[in-house]
């Protein structure tokens, strides 16, 4: 008996030493494991990144975008209810649908949006009762393709995309009473079902951040490859009688098939803001005859070539899985609203005045956020999309009379500032070309001296601003302090694209004299921005950690540092280089407090600052981001390299709950993909770049003029996050910036890095970025 026993116990000990080594085999080469090169980066996308999200925490508030980059029309799988910003939430269980969308953001919601969704057994057309349950471990997710299995109505349904159509394939069970429910949405919607032709047409005119004219309408046409056995209109909750042909607040069809078990139907559909006609037009330029597997090929090979234009290698798996999830969210926005007509002519229906105009069009970003890294990405890596975006702001301008802030489409109220300026300026300035910037400098000087239609158009309070030098805080007009520095922002934009256009000083130099606005709300007692009133006293009591107010989402240690034009008059009205750099050490080492007061609540950024651990450092949203690049300009480069490290170490997965705040636009994918490159755009319509680190052993970018930029980084490990020694096409280079002119020629940067900071490089001022106020010295 004991020695059963013993065998027994002995048999169990060994059973754990063999568990314990299979664990240690199983996780060890995980740790360590390093990715190759990458050859086709599409496989390293994860488009649910970000979507772990809801209204009071955001880990992204993405969905997954199943398109092709920049193009007209997305496609997601849709588990929120109709109108909910929250289309797709990553810990729903169910399906609605499958939306053809545009949404730039939750908080932005939608506009024009349509769906479909397959059912079996009884004709289920509302939203809640065809909903079927759904799992991730029978969903495929691509950029390009998507793939789920409905188990309710036991049917697996597929969605490949183009820039205006998609191919839809359902495979059905063996029923009668196959159907396919086509949802036009509420807010006034039209469908029509002409069987003998297997096609349904119709239009959705829903959209959340208008205004917009009249005749705003999505015009959808649909074929299907099977002949349809019945055909049925709905409104409502109730099924119409004797009419395939509806038009009503909510507007639907249901067309019926029988199928054998596996049998696929295919469904093909596009859309158009301009009518039916050009909707079909679309869909037959598109999709031609091509089979489901070709078109998914095709937008296969979009994705690869597009995010091929930046290949790495040596990062780890999980690193590389970051990097490409997050190069994907930064090839949406904005999107095209513009077609081409059956002429192979550029045209678009305007949200300004509702007629078909000449042209490109965009929409679907909110310049607030993007600005300050999204833009000037494109203008390094993708600068032909970002050519005809600003041949879309001059249609804006002719069209609308202003420029859009928050393109949603056209003037949504939304956010502040007037950051078109920065858009339009550095463009121009790094290199683009052949378009009316004549008329784009125009539209500039109009929105920064006019209050426009409304809050978030031309600039609000500007009357103030330009008298008094700042948007007083006492004028009922919350935050003016927000407004105020980043309007001086904007006025160093415009001031800069005037001297590249040799505007003569007599039309620029205001824009100048504007830019040093910022120093008029520097509060000495505090070393911190303070609202001020109308009088010129500040504003009091002053809470810095109060949140919102005279700030945007954000309170005056996150906005103290949007002095994007003069960092080193900033180090001088904090009293230094030394105190400076003890002020941002602060941002890391203080406690994450927070008065909330403002709001009434504990707003989605708030807690996201508050869970992070990284004290008042707030980089799930905008204001902030490029806060910790300002190392470089008061001489201890190797803080930043630390903190950079750490951030996209920390704030970065490529996994549902992947984010650290709103993803917004790109702008925070683009600051990621920026890092991990090395450098950032601290101060945009200027030619610099500030160095930070690179996070891989090599990145090569390939750019549109054939040439290239490879950063080699050889010695990068989790240890080793410091430069010690940088060579600029095999030549010694000590300076914490690089210019653009300079990289666009091709350059081959060789970044020597240890474990140990170099407190020596980088520490003379001659070695620091651009500030206004240096320059002028």
């Amino acid at each position: 008996m004991r020695n059963s026993i013993y065998a027994i116990n002995h048999t169990k000990q060994m059973m754990k030493h063999f568990l314990s080594a299979l664990l240690i085999a199983a996780t060890m080469p995980v740790l360590a494991q390093q990715a190759g090169k990458v050859t086709d980066p599409v496989d390293w996308v994860n488009p649910l990144m970000g979507t772990a999200s809801k209204p009071s925490l955001s880990n992204g508030n993405t969905y997954p975008t199943i398109a092709v980059p920049w193009g007209m029309n997305f496609w997601t799988p849709q588990t929120g209810k109709m109108g909910d910003g929250w289309a797709y939430t990553y810990d729903a269980d169910k399906i609605r649908g499958f939306k053809q969308t545009h949404q730039p953001s939750p908080w932005m919601n939608d506009y024009g949006q349509f769906s479909v969704m397959p059912v079996t057994g009884k004709m289920k057309f509302n939203q809640d009762e065809r909903a079927s349950w759904f799992s991730h471990k029978a969903e495929i997710v691509k950029p390009y393709y998507y793939s789920v299995y409905l188990a309710d109505a036991d049917v697996t349904t597929e969605i490949t995309p183009t820039e205006r159509a998609a191919q839809f394939r359902f495979t059905f069970p063996k029923s009668d009473s196959s159907y396919v429910v086509i949802d036009a949405f509420d807010k006034g919607s039209y469908i029509k079902v002409i069987p003998k032709e297997r096609k349904v047409i119709g239009y959705s005119t829903r959209y959340a951040s208008g205004p917009l004219p009249a005749n705003f309408k999505n015009y959808f046409v649909i074929y299907f490859d099977k002949a349809i056995s019945s055909a049925n209109t709905w409104h409502g909750n109730t099924l119409a009688k004797d009419t395939l042909e509806l038009k009503s607040d909510h507007s639907g069809a249901i067309i019926g098939f029988k199928t054998e078990k596996g049998e696929k139907v295919g469904m093909k559909v596009a859309s158009s803001f301009i009518s039916v006609e050009q909707a079909e037009i679309s869909l037959k330029r598109e999709l031609a005859n091509d089979t489901f597997e070709a078109t998914q090929q095709k937008s296969r090979a979009v994705w690869n070539k597009t995010l091929g234009k930046i290949s790495i290698e040596g990062g780890t798996v999980d690193q590389t899985r970051t990097f490409y999830s997050s190069l994907y969210r930064t090839l949406f926005f904005p999107n095209k609203l513009y077609e081409i007509d059956a002429n192979n002519k550029i045209v678009h229906w305007s949200p300004y005045n509702g007629k078909t105009m000449p042209g490109y069009m965009f929409a679907g970003t909110g310049f607030w956020d993007t600005f300050r890294a999204l833009y000037p990405f494109l203008n390094l890596v993708y600068p032909a999309i970002n050519k005809e975006m600003q041949e879309g702001l001059v249609n804006d301008y002719k069209e609308g009379g202003w420029l859009p802030e928050w393109s949603s489409p056209g003037y949504a109220n939304c956010m502040i500032g007037n950051n078109s300026a920065s858009v339009v300026a550095d463009a121009y300035i790094k290199g683009l070309r052949g378009y009316d910037i004549e008329r784009l400098f125009e539209a500039l000087k109009h929105g920064a001296n006019n209050e426009g239609p409304n809050e978030a158009v031309g600039r609000a309070g500007v009357k103030y601003y330009n008298e008094l030098g700042y948007v007083p805080y006492d004028v009922k007009l919350n935050e003016n302090a927000a407004r105020t520095l980043e309007y001086a922002y904007d006025d160093f934009t415009i001031y800069q694209l005037g001297k590249a256009l040799n505007k003569p000083a007599a039309e620029i130099d205001i824009y100048k004299k504007r830019a040093m606005n910022y120093k008029n709300l520097f509060d000495p007692s505090s070393g911190l921005m303070r609202g001020k009133n109308k009088d010129g006293s500040f504003q009091s009591p002053f809470n810095p950690f109060k949140w919102g107010d005279a700030f945007t989402e954000g309170n005056s240690w996150h906005y103290s540092w949007s002095v994007f034009q003069d960092i080193n008059g900033l180090v001088g009205l904090m009293g230094g280089k030394n105190k400076f750099v003890e002020k941002l050490d602060s941002v890391f080492t203080m406690p994450p407090v927070f008065d909330a007061s403002y709001y009434g609540s504990v707003i989605h950024e708030i807690r996201e600052m508050q869970i992070a651990n990284m004290g008042q450092y707030a980089h799930g949203n905008q204001p902030i981001q490029h806060m910790i690049y300002l190392y470089n300009y008061a001489g201890q480069p190797w803080k930043a390299q630390y903190w950079l490290r750490e951030t996209m170490n920390r704030m970065y997965k490529a996994t549902p709950d992947g984010y650290c705040g709103d993803e917004d636009n790109g702008q925070t994918s683009a600051w990621y993909v920026f890092s991990s490159m090395g450098f950032y755009p601290v101060t945009p319509a200027t030619d610099q770049y500030v160095v930070g680190a690179p996070l891989f052993k090599k990145v090569t970018v390939n750019l549109d003029n054939g040439k290239q930029i490879v950063i080699n980084a050889a010695a990068n490990s989790v240890d080793n996050k410091y430069i010690n020694a940088l060579k600029y096409n095999g030549k010694a280079y000590g300076k914490n910036w690089l210019s653009h002119a300079d990289l666009v020629k091709g350059a081959t940067l060789d970044f020597d890095m240890t474990a140990t900071p170099n407190k020596t490089r980088g520490t003379a001022e001659s070695d620091f970025p651009y500030s206004m106020s240096t320059e002028q010295q």
